[in-house]
């Protein structure tokens, strides 16, 4: 089972190194970090269904780095919410995908993200109505790195632990780049593990890249009784590409026809 994860995050991979090149849209990098995260995600753990996307009882997912929509976008076409074919339409005018995650433009999207900071918050509030009205979905929030410098962040995650949210679960795409430069440099996020507890947070970490890991990791949430868990997920900015992978300028720019070529020789789906 494995084995076809790893076959679906190379598609998804290719798929949306064509989009981007067919489009010029910029975050590629960004999504291909967080590729294997959502497949992990909404072929095994989350509880969706493509039949019925607005099932009252399905699990919520939130992308709050929005900008890496296109990856998100690939895995939604490839677990059957809408057709393979409208991912032509990433990015270019006239087209029914946005550059961002932006809800009702296809089934499976439950918020429009990318001005980052506010998932968690949105997410947190999903939890605590679940909560209220004795729900059993969950809420998964995927964040970046760079993200958990804003404020807003810690105050959904102090929220949470206060209210005891264990149906909450915020995994952090922690690729140790953003926009402009290495996270470290920029606002040092670290001891990054230790910060999400003293928040009461349940912590746990694994490779982001090892989608059998992280199945095997999520598929315990809640990580401790009447605690809200987070999955510190240390990842390759650009993975699967190493012209791309941990390169800065990837983070806007777009690969043209040649680099789009070398990418799919590199990811073995030319």
């Amino acid at each position: 089972m494995v084995k076809k994860y790893k076959e679906i995050a190379k598609s998804a991979r290719s798929r949306l190194i064509k989009m981007h090149a067919a489009s010029g849209a910029s975050h590629i990098a960004s999504s291909l970090s967080v590729t294997d995260i959502l497949v992990a995600l909404y072929f095994n753990i989350l509880r969706v269904s493509p039949e019925k996307p607005k099932d009252k009882n399905r699990d919520r997912l939130i992308l709050s780095k929005g900008h890496a929509a296109s990856a998100l976008f690939t895995c939604l076409a490839a677990r059957g919410f809408f057709p393979q074919t409208l991912l032509e339409e990433y990015c270019i005018d006239g087209g029914r995908l946005p550059g961002h995650a932006s809800i009702n433009c296809v089934p499976g999207l439950e918020v429009s993200t990318g001005s980052l900071g506010h998932g968690l918050s949105i997410g947190v509030g999903m939890a605590l109505a679940a909560k209220y009205d004795r729900e059993k979905y969950r809420v998964f929030v995927v964040l970046s790195d760079g993200e958990c410098q804003e404020g807003a962040v810690w105050e959904a995650a102090m929220f949470a632990g206060h209210h005891k949210l264990d149906n909450i679960i915020a995994i952090i795409d922690y690729n140790k780049m953003q926009a402009l430069g290495k996270s470290k440099e920029i606002l040092n996020l670290e001891p990054l593990a230790k910060k999400w507890q003293s928040f009461g947070w349940a912590v746990k970490e694994t490779g982001g890249h090892d989608i059998e890991a992280i199945i095997k990791t999520l598929k315990k949430v809640p990580f401790a009784k009447n605690k809200p868990s987070v999955l510190i997920a240390h990842t390759t900015k650009g993975k699967g590409v190493s012209f791309m992978e941990n390169k800065l300028l990837w983070h806007y720019k777009s690969p043209d026809r040649e680099q789009a070529e070398s990418a799919l020789g590199e990811i073995g789906c030319l």
